[in-house]
């Protein structure tokens, strides 16, 4: 699809919050020819390198203050995701009849190549990481982009017309959008999660099937057909439906047959791959893989080379990433595991005797149904808690009846106390099930310091 990038020449547009997509919008809408005005509630000093790729752009800077002086005269407001689309200035901004878009918005809108998008509340990254191999692996010049990591506006500003772009959506990126319209998307789970930003799982589900809302009869949409809070949700779609399965057989869509990966669309039924070679484990993983092969296949990519990519694939970044084996424990990090089902899921990947380390900020969820899996678990021994949240986590786990558990003031005393817990033979998992603001930057801060931790183990 062709967009008119020449629309925003002369354009006046307030840019708000300047972390990674904030600064990759900025820099696209300079090269645009808009006169863009960049704003975030922290001073140049605080903001320090992440500023460096602005500098020498023609921007009109505010930095150290609030947006609402600066909304007159402006034509559109560009928001980060971090940013709730009810606050004050946004509302003022619409008030003014001023435009306010997220950052994923107009990476669609000034994009020249064909897109696909995976929202869900877990399963979102790996999806998309495997998908950005498969199409590589097809021959494509792949990005894969949005709530990943790296800025759908700075792969637009960068890409050619015959790439692929393979977007991660987020509910906080969905309160923003307005045109986007992938070619195929799918909707990995729905479970209990951002509610102390969303309120009800209601609005949480709307603002996750805001994805699709634009997609025509042209257009693919995925859902998984065994997770019951999807169910219905296919029949507000326009779109072509395929549906993917563990348990079944759906008349189109990916699904498991006497332990083989089959695919079954526009008439057509073929066999990808026994479904033991898939090279990422855990059935959490399997379901990820069905979803990236009714995208893929959905979209032409033959089936040899999904398979290859199934089964070379080794997974991303602190998700159940193996980091170090030593003394017979091996140390596996799970950061990404930031609400109650990630943390099941990895839970249920274990296979050994482990010491869970769990706790971080508060989302205002449920961790009732984290004690249950725990309390049954054959796997799970000991658990060390940190973070706002351990308080919580204790309350639902003593609930259960399930006490082996201890309190760390930081992550390298909960480290040091799965040292001392971890027996040989056994693993030692970071996956906290909350989100990581408490003590870290982010998620990934969380991981990559926990590597750290346990890498200079002697």
């Amino acid at each position: 699809m062709v967009h008119d990038r020449t629309a925003w020449q002369g354009r006046k547009v307030l840019v708000v919050g300047l972390a990674r997509s904030g600064v990759a919008a900025a820099r696209l809408l300079a090269s645009l020819g808009a006169e863009v005005t960049v704003n975030d509630s922290k001073d140049r000093e605080a903001l320090g390198e992440a500023l460096a790729p602005l500098e020498g752009l023609p921007l009109r800077w505010a930095l150290g203050c609030p947006a609402d002086g600066l909304l007159e005269g402006q034509d559109c407001v560009v928001i980060s995701p971090g940013i709730p689309d009810k606050a004050p200035f946004v509302v003022g901004a619409r008030q003014k009849g001023i435009r306010v878009i997220g950052e994923l918005e107009l990476g669609w809108e000034t994009c020249p190549c064909e897109m696909v998008a995976v929202t869900g509340t877990n399963g979102k990254t790996t999806t998309v990481s495997l998908l950005g191999d498969i199409f590589t692996r097809a021959g494509r010049k792949t990005w894969t982009v949005g709530n990943i990591g790296f800025p759908y506006t700075q792969a637009s500003l960068e890409c050619q017309p015959n790439d692929m772009m393979v977007c991660e959506c987020s509910s906080f990126q969905m309160e923003t959008v307005d045109g986007f319209h992938p070619r195929a998307a799918v909707l990995t789970n729905i479970t209990e999660d951002h509610l102390n930003r969303h309120g009800t799982m209601a609005e949480y589900t709307r603002l996750k099937m805001r994805m699709f809302e634009n997609q025509t009869p042209e257009d693919v949409a995925v859902f998984n057909a065994d997770d019951p809070a999807l169910a219905g949700l296919d029949r507000q779609v326009r779109s072509r439906v395929m549906f993917f399965s563990r348990k079944s057989e759906p008349a189109q869509g990916a699904f498991v047959r006497d332990g083989v990966v089959t695919v079954r669309w526009d008439g057509r039924e073929e066999a990808i791959l026994p479904a033991d070679e898939i090279y990422i484990p855990g059935p959490h993983n399997l379901e990820n893989a069905l979803a990236a092969v009714c995208i893929a296949y959905s979209v032409g990519v033959p089936a040899g080379v999904i398979a290859e990519s199934l089964r070379e694939f080794k997974g991303v970044e602190h998700r159940i990433e193996f980091t170090r084996e030593l003394d017979g424990v091996r140390w596996y990090n799970d950061s990404k595991g930031t609400n109650v089902d990630s943390t099941i899921r990895a839970i249920q990947t274990m296979t050994r005797p482990t010491v869970i380390i769990l706790g971080g900020s508060d989302k205002h969820c449920d961790f009732a149904p984290l004690a249950r899996e725990i309390a049954a678990s054959p796997c799970i021994r000991e658990a060390v808690l940190i973070g706002v949240t351990a308080p919580q986590i204790e309350r639902a786990l003593m609930a259960e009846g399930w006490s082996h558990l201890r309190h760390a003031a930081s992550l390298a005393e909960a480290v040091d106390q799965c040292r001392a817990l971890a027996r040989p033979g056994w693993n030692a998992l970071l996956s906290p099930a909350c989100a990581s603001f408490d003590m870290f930057s982010d998620y990934e801060d969380r991981g990559r310091k926990f590597k750290a931790l346990v890498r200079a183990l002697k």
